[in-house]
């Protein structure tokens, strides 16, 4: 192997290892690439935004142990939420709001009805990369509140190569039950011009226990990744010829539990954990289903300009467990005490074109400039009695933008921006369930919303080790159109002129300092994310989580650091602290703790990668989550948090022509109550976190 020190000037304060270890060389690389952040190749130094790179070598080295795209994120990006190790991700931020998850540029994420299933929508294994931007932002349209997290999926080799990998995974105290499997095939290759990827993965989940050998709760509304099976199909392909090339990706996705162990609630006040038992569970398995499709098309001599061309489709269905909710009683028609389920569907189809051209009449300075098509039906239904709960809402979105960047001052880039969302929200009429009031009758609209955004930000690099950067953009979404329409429970009311439906403007600010040196590399970061009118979940008396639109504000530091303590050692520590405050009492000042749910605790990563050798490698990394109190406006603690350190480890070697990997989650078994139960938990999901946990791996390519 060998050893790349990546610059963190200019990978940004690349997460977990952007190093590739070896003995043998010491080679720098001077620039990376990155295209999530400006829809167009850019050097990561001329970005004035914080983006984290998490490359295949940082990726392997958590699949090592842990499959779970949310933990690893985790472990690499501290203002990140701590996942909830479920098969929801509800809760789940990004510098206290909501991030868009792509696949290739395609949006994954359902900003119409949030179900928080959109980081469960490709197996981690296809993934060549992970590009996040930090914080609100326009570019790729709605949804972006608080960041981008782009998956990069897997590229076609050169030359045929085949690759197969084996994995197990579990816990000690019951290894039949526990006992997890995983098995992957891919074939790779080029013939003349046109290439291909085609890949399989199956996963076998076993259940797990937590710290003291006691089986973890099963989440069996929202769903869990505990006793489930998973299928990922993939092909990409692609023709070249001269300077143009078109590439067709397709990926399906499929997680399902086995309804195999029926959730037994815990309870909070004595601190008794939700455990589980083995019985049946009625309804259909929770599951997330899901097709991406992507065709792209690139010209780098297209009338003097590059082009960029991106048609998608994603048809999502999230199925969630049967419950006998009072939201969905209706005894006249159906008698008492009725259980059903509901599954959340959305359909996107879209466009995104994009025109380069760099250095305009000779001058410094280039233009990126485009528009995207954006149509989005999105419904939820109630499947074991066919009743709508949330109406066929489709969102339509035209946006032109345009970006330009100006290198004409010595060690300085400025770029600048506007992007115009046009949009139309369109929704029949329709009747609430009974359990509103008695159902409601509610007549449908076309309300339109136009929002101009900006964006303005500058890099200068003061020297070959300092960069300096600032920036502002605004972000775009809707706010929980699903979750706002189907709690209507007066009378009288339109989609037209329902208050609740204005969209979110995020404003985001952002300034940060780099170092980068032979043996050092460091960033310190410091954001505000601000919305006049934004969203926030709150959760009522009834245990229903509904939607409040509040003036709510942010802000963070974000410090991270490299040091490269020998040629075979590399040592990183990461700190995010958040802060979030709402304005509770709507006198257009905030004063009250954004929660849980809504916001990420302070944490501190440690990691330590060494290479022993050509062929064995090793990593150990510890994360803190600090206490954390939240108050009220009148200055009284309402929830506590009680922080916890988890310590992971993984060890590669390269033997019998492949590679092992060895991973150990929880290495210390660290007995815990996970962040989101202590902060924004119930009696019915008030979940320990994991115990130990080993992960054995063989892969090989050939």
């Amino acid at each position: 192997m060998r050893r790349f020190k990546t610059s963190l000037a200019l990978a940004v304060a690349t997460a977990g290892t952007n190093t590739i270890a070896a003995a043998d060389t010491n080679q720098r690389i001077d620039e990376e690439v990155v295209v999530t952040a400006s829809r167009t190749e850019k050097p990561l130094s001329s970005i004035p935004n914080t983006v984290t790179l998490i490359d295949k070598q940082a990726l392997n080295e958590q699949l090592a142990a842990t499959s779970d795209l949310s933990t690893i994120l985790g472990n690499l990006i501290p203002g990140f939420s701590p996942s909830r190790q479920k098969m929801t991700s509800s809760g789940e931020s990004l510098r206290g709001r909501k991030p868009l998850y792509l696949i290739d540029g395609v949006p994954q994420s359902n900003p119409l009805r949030n179900g928080g299933r959109d980081g469960h929508t490709i197996d981690p294994l296809m993934l060549e990369r992970v590009e996040v931007i930090h914080g609100a932002n326009a570019i790729h349209g709605m949804g972006a509140s608080g960041g981008i997290i782009n998956l990069i999926t897997r590229t076609p080799s050169d030359e045929l190569q085949q690759r197969v990998r084996v994995e197990s995974a579990l816990q000690t105290e019951s290894l039949s039950d526990s006992l997890g499997y995983n098995g992957s095939y891919s074939v790779s290759g080029k013939v003349e011009d046109i290439d291909v990827l085609a890949s399989v993965t199956y996963r076998d989940t076993g259940i797990r226990y937590d710290a003291n050998g006691d089986i973890v709760g099963f989440d069996n509304t929202q769903g869990d990744t505990m006793d489930s099976n998973t299928t990922n199909a993939f092909i990409k392909t692609g023709y070249s010829w001269g300077e143009q090339r078109v590439q067709l990706t397709i990926n399906h996705y499929l997680v399902e539990g086995n309804n195999n162990w029926l959730s037994v609630d815990g309870d909070i006040s004595e601190g008794i954990a939700t455990g589980a038992i083995e019985a049946e569970v009625p309804g259909k398995s929770p599951s997330n289903e899901v097709t991406t499709i992507n065709l792209q098309y690139t010209n780098e001599a297209f009338l003097g300009q590059k082009l960029r061309a991106q048609i998608f489709s994603q048809d999502f269905a999230g199925t969630y467990g049967a419950t006998n909710s009072g939201t969905f009683q209706d005894e006249d028609a159906y008698g008492p005490d009725l259980f059903d389920q509901s599954q959340n569907n959305s359909e996107k189809r879209g466009l995104k074109l994009t025109l380069i051209k760099d250095d305009i009449a000779g001058a410094p300075v280039s233009l990126a400039y485009g528009v995207d098509f954006l149509q989005d039906e999105t419904w939820q239904q109630l499947i074991l009695t066919n009743r709508a709960w949330v109406p066929p809402t489709q969102y339509e979105n035209i946006a032109p933008y345009v970006q330009a960047e100006f290198s004409g001052i010595d060690s300085m880039t400025i770029t600048a921006g506007v992007r115009h969302e046009i949009s139309e929200l369109k929704v029949d009429d329709f009747t609430t369930l009974h359990s509103y009031n008695g159902g409601q009758s509610v007549e449908g609209g076309n309300p339109e919303f136009s929002e101009t955004l900006g964006n303005i930000g500058a890099t200068y690099a003061i020297n070959d080790g300092w960069r300096v950067y600032a920036n502002y953009s605004e972000g775009f979404s809707m706010p929980d159109v699903g979750r706002v329409l189907r709690g209507i429970n007066t009378p009288g009311q339109d989609v037209e002129s329902f208050l609740d439906m204005q969209p979110i403007l995020t404003q985001n600010q952002e300034m940060g300092v780099d170092f980068s040196g032979e043996q050092f590399a460091a960033q310190l970061a410091y954001y505000t994310s601000d919305s006049d009118f934004g969203q926030r979940l709150a959760l009522g008396d009834d245990g229903i989580y509904s939607v409040k639109r509040e003036q709510t504000e942010i802000d963070g530091l974000e410090l991270r650091g490299q040091w490269f303590a020998s040629a075979t050692d590399t040592i990183e520590a990461r700190y995010a602290y958040t802060d979030g405050r709402y304005d509770s009492d709507q006198d257009g000042k905030v004063d009250t703790d954004l929660g849980g749910r809504n916001i990420a605790p302070n944490r501190f990563n440690l990691s330590w990668a060494r290479n022993w050798s050509d062929a064995f490698s090793t990593r150990l990394q510890a994360n803190w989550l600090l206490d954390r109190n939240f108050e009220n406006s009148a200055g009284e603690v309402t929830t506590k948090f009680k922080g916890y350190t988890i310590i992971d480890a993984s060890a590669q070697l390269e033997a019998l022509g492949g590679e092992f990997t060895l991973g150990i989650q929880n290495l210390t078994n660290e007995d815990y109550f996970t962040y989101y139960s202590q902060t924004a938990g119930n009696d019915i999901r008030n979940f320990k976190g994991l115990g130990r946990n080993m992960n054995l791996s063989y892969s090989r390519v050939f």
